[in-house]
């Protein structure tokens, strides 16, 4: 089983922010593998479907992003499923915008929900973080990320969502070392 998360703060007020592209990211791979709609299940929104013999859950934690950790931990304790099966899709403010790091455990980076998620499970899962970049003018950090994209900036994150999903697979499946997979998306 495996279980790919989407980070983001449920409501209408923060659709297409910068700090809800995981739960669009989520929605991207939806899409493209068809899966049925998202139902209410451990304090998250749901998808499952069986992709090469294998049960993939989609989650979007509806505990708000500095609580991902609780609703990450009720599915993972309910399915039984490892850490090491584990794929969260996040925002960095570190990284250039629209720029993929991929990798095995490593520090919360400074995000919440990231910080969150180790508390309530430990390190040892797979982190897709999609970077958003600095704020150009004077803000608060904490108002840039909740902040809408810009219509521009939307549609090419969107192809990025797109890229993802059509990759996605040749992630979560790559035996042993990832690196030829990991390529494919960044």
């Amino acid at each position: 089983m495996i279980l790919i998360v989407g980070l983001g703060n449920p409501g209408l007020r923060y659709s297409n922010t910068r700090h809800n592209m995981g739960f669009m990211c989520i929605d991207a791979v939806a899409h493209h593998f068809g899966f049925p709609e998202f139902m209410e299940k451990h304090s998250s929104l749901i998808a499952t479907r069986i992709l090469n013999n294998e049960k993939i859950i989609l989650q979007k934690p509806q505990t708000f992003m500095n609580l991902s950790g609780i609703a990450v931990q009720q599915l993972i304790s309910f399915y039984r499923i490892p850490t090491e099966s584990v794929f969260v899709i996040h925002d960095d403010i570190d990284l250039k915008s629209l720029n993929i790091k991929i990798k095995f455990a490593g520090r919360d980076g400074g995000h919440n929900g990231i910080r969150n998620i180790d508390a309530a499970v430990g390190k040892n899962y797979w982190r897709i973080r999609i970077g958003i970049g600095r704020p150009v003018e004077k803000i608060e950090i904490n108002d840039y990320v909740v902040s809408k994209f810009f219509t521009d900036e939307l549609h090419e994150f969107h192809q990025l969502f797109q890229k993802i999903a059509e990759n996605i697979e040749d992630l979560i499946f790559a035996p042993g070392d990832k690196a030829e997979a990991i390529k494919k998306l960044i």
